[in-house]
């Protein structure tokens, strides 16, 4: 089934239930006010709302309206937390090269991954209001999960269980802020400023053989400016989702509702393009001796859609402007 949550003036929003063509929404709040409401009370909630979802797939629903993506909010529109990884070994090794960092201890073994703010997520269309053209601001194209109570310690296989919806983000960030923030040991804060969704949250069964291995099988297509940049596909992911699960538990347990991204989708076949312009610029040092490409400016556009064969798009289009800040 597919979720979104529209915007009603509260904080989380209320629920909705998508057709598969996202043409069509039904109300879901007589079954769970809102997504979080939702995946804290997963196994009451889900069956029902996989009803609502078969009826108007069907369409035999009642009091269906047309979906409208631009009046969504985040499916989460925040949550207890949201740790994002660089699952994407190609891309890490090339933002080494980025900012002058040395090899990351056990990279290949050990997951890299970041806290970030969980309070205050974007939705698919909204302006992304930015302090300062000069700080660097980037566009970062990543899967990522919405989990279920996951207890401390877990397995990567296990772990993989705890999956409830897939979502599909754009991690802003800000390249001027990041190395001095790596550089003090304790990660990205001022660099990362709210992170976007596209506007619907999907179950894994939607993908079928495109969710495999713990992983998105399916490009993400980047456009800024409406020009392509990049459409780098996500099965290239090192680690699974399940594993950036278990090392998200280690040592603690996560809530439900905890949201992990995969990191900047990012392939080794340059063909492939970029899913951030941070990664775009080391390509051009190191093949041209210096970057080409500027970061973004005030009024850039970005558009991000994953897509399956048929040319749909399972999560909808992340569609948004960058502006000044007020």
């Amino acid at each position: 089934m597919k979720l979104a949550t529209l915007r009603n003036g509260e904080p989380d929003g209320s629920l909705l239930v998508v057709s598969r063509d996202l043409r069509r929404a039904l109300d879901a709040t007589s079954i769970a006010p809102n997504l979080l409401h939702a995946i804290q009370h997963w196994d009451d909630c889900a069956p029902r709302l996989q009803q609502l979802s078969d009826a108007l797939n069907s369409g035999k629903a009642e009091g269906a309206v047309d979906f409208v993506p631009a009046a969504c909010m985040a499916p989460l529109p925040r949550t207890f937390q949201w740790c994002d990884g660089s699952a994407f070994l190609n891309h890490g090794r090339l933002m080494e090269k980025a900012f002058n960092t040395p090899p990351i201890p056990d990279f290949n073994t050990i997951p890299v991954m970041y806290q970030g703010a969980s309070d205050d997520f974007l939705g698919p269309a909204e302006d992304v209001p930015m302090p300062d053209e000069a700080l660097g601001i980037d566009f970062e194209g990543e899967f990522g999960v919405i989990a279920g109570p996951v207890p401390m310690g877990i397995k990567g296989d296990a772990a993989l269980d705890s999956v409830r919806l897939l979502v599909q983000i754009n991690d802003w960030s800000l390249r001027g802020l990041g190395p001095r923030e790596m550089k003090s040991g304790f990660g990205f804060l001022q660099a990362k400023p709210s992170t976007s969704f596209a506007p619907v949250a999907i179950t894994p069964d939607e993908l079928g053989a495109h969710w495999r291995h713990g992983r998105v099988q399916l490009e993400l297509e980047v456009e800024w400016n409406g020009e392509t940049f990049g459409h780098p596909h996500g099965g290239e992911m090192n680690f699974s989702f399940g594993e950036l699960i278990a090392h998200a538990a280690r040592t603690r347990k996560l809530s439900a509702g905890t949201i992990i991204g995969s990191g900047t989708v990012s392939n080794a076949d340059r063909s492939a393009g970029s899913a951030c312009i941070a990664e775009r610029r080391v390509i051009e040092i190191i093949e041209q001796g210096k970057p080409q490409t500027s970061f973004m400016q005030f009024g850039d556009r970005v558009r991000m859609a994953a897509r399956l064969p048929d040319g749909s798009h399972p999560f909808g289009v992340i569609d948004q402007r960058v502006v000044q800040a007020a």
